[in-house]
């Protein structure tokens, strides 16, 4: 599944802005002969063939169906042949990339973290997908609209759905029993979620209700991001330039976490070394907000469910980190022909086969109404809320590159709240001004 990739995709964000300006801009080949890979393969066109090439990290059973998919394709499209690339990972997956452009030597196609969108958008070697994606054939509505939101940056689209997640609360239904305390439902409201994570909560046992990750990093903030969409804030204003979130709902979300975790001692701060997951597995965290990354490393001998966030007013707002498909222009004929690719690799019959081979979850809505959907989810009984969460997700992380410092504005102000060395207010108005200033010079 996702998990080796999905937890470092939220992190890889503040990683941006030092990237983004450390890149230059170089050329990119142009022939149609012979040109040279990001890894230094050979690319040919000849005798009608167009070879292409995809740079991508996967591992494990990803790494798998992606292999068993180009071998079909190639045994079936002898005009067009795919070739794979392991980038080592694609935690580096941007920094790669941008040393690739300044080298003038870029692969076809490359997985990209979303967060990474505004690194890549409108530089000349990555081709602008706007044109191709709004054609009928290829269903672009067909994507959920956060992700759709995650492939765009200024109007145009450069990326095309690779991957998609959300947020979701999973719980050890033995510690819920023991406790004495009901499942989680779907009308759970945050002062449900508060009681219940009290009532989890033993300090002679060291058990926790809940886990939030508090190292200050994109990990933390975008936990909090789905709270202040759940109470009805904004991160931004409309245009884009000042800060939303020093507002009545930043404050609810940002008091919220700092009565349970300094009030209630029900929480768990994790710091950012992903403890949480063994602590859940052992008995000592009674509810997670994760995502369907981690579902394949909790115990078999571990009962857990899986329901939606709770939510302040019924509105069960949650957050995912789309990862997407990018081209790069390396000639006319090898982009139509990556292109073509894409257009068959991110089809709802072959990511259907995809996410049943890997249990990722379905990219396209069309996709749970495959006659294999069901055997999907009787396979990864896990990931139902999850596919069903993602109606949800209604609001994307913005597509600038500015968000990192946003982000980095929040989570460290976050941190005090969370330990108890700043008041939720003192701390919103901090990360305002340091937001606002961020905003103002990019």
């Amino acid at each position: 599944m996702a998990s080796s990739t999905r937890r470092a995709t939220v992190l890889a964000v503040t990683a941006l802005a030092a990237l983004s300006l450390a890149a230059c801009s170089g050329g990119t080949s142009t022939s149609t002969s012979t040109s040279t890979s990001s890894t230094g393969a050979s690319t040919t066109q000849s005798g009608g063939v167009v070879n292409i090439t995809l740079s991508h990290g996967y591992t494990d059973v990803e790494a798998q169906e992606i292999t068993a998919q180009v071998k079909t394709w190639n045994s079936t499209h002898p005009d067009i042949q795919v070739k794979l690339l392991f980038n080592g990972g694609n935690d580096g997956a941007l920094q790669k990339t941008l040393a690739g452009m300044a080298a003038g030597s870029v692969p076809d196609i490359a997985y990209e973290y979303g967060s990474s969108m505004a690194a890549l958008a409108g530089r000349p070697q990555v081709v602008d997908l706007t044109s191709k994606v709004n054609d009928p054939s290829f269903n672009w509505d067909d994507f959920y609209p956060f992700e759709r939101d995650a492939a765009t940056s200024n109007g145009k689209v450069y990326g095309v759905p690779a991957l998609v997640d959300n947020l979701a609360l999973v719980y050890n239904k033995k510690l819920f029993d023991a406790a004495g305390v009901a499942y989680p439902t779907a009308m759970w409201s945050w002062d449900d979620f508060r009681a219940a994570a009290k009532k989890l909560t033993d300090a002679g046992r060291k058990q926790y209700g809940w886990a939030y990750v508090d190292d200050g990093s994109e990990d933390t903030t975008w936990r909090w991001l789905a709270m202040l969409w759940q109470a009805g804030g904004d991160l931004l204003s409309p245009d884009g330039k000042a800060s939303a979130f020093n507002s009545p709902a930043g404050l609810k979300a940002t008091q919220l976490l700092h009565d349970m975790a300094v009030s209630d001692k029900s929480v768990y701060l994790d710091q950012g070394n992903g403890n949480y997951l063994n602590l859940f597995n052992s008995g000592k965290i009674a509810m997670l907000w994760t995502g369907p990354w981690d579902l394949s490393s909790i115990n078999s001998d571990v009962s857990y469910g899986v329901q939606v966030l709770p939510a302040p007013n019924g509105v069960h707002s949650s957050i995912a980190g789309p990862d997407n498909w990018v081209l790069f222009d390396n000639s006319s004929a090898r982009e139509q022909a990556a292109w073509t690719f894409l257009t068959w690799l991110t089809s709802a019959q072959t990511h259907g086969q995809f996410i049943m081979a890997t249990g990722d979850l379905p990219t396209r809505a069309s996709e749970t109404k495959l006659d294999s959907y069901t055997a999907y989810l009787a396979k990864y009984p896990g990931d139902a809320v999850f596919v069903l969460n993602l109606t949800n997700v209604t609001t994307a992380r913005p597509n600038t590159t500015t968000y990192p410092q946003v982000s980095q504005a929040i989570g460290s102000q976050l941190q005090g709240v969370l330990i108890g060395q700043a008041s939720p207010q003192d701390a919103l108005t901090a990360a305002a001004q340091q937001a606002d200033a961020a905003l103002a010079s990019g």
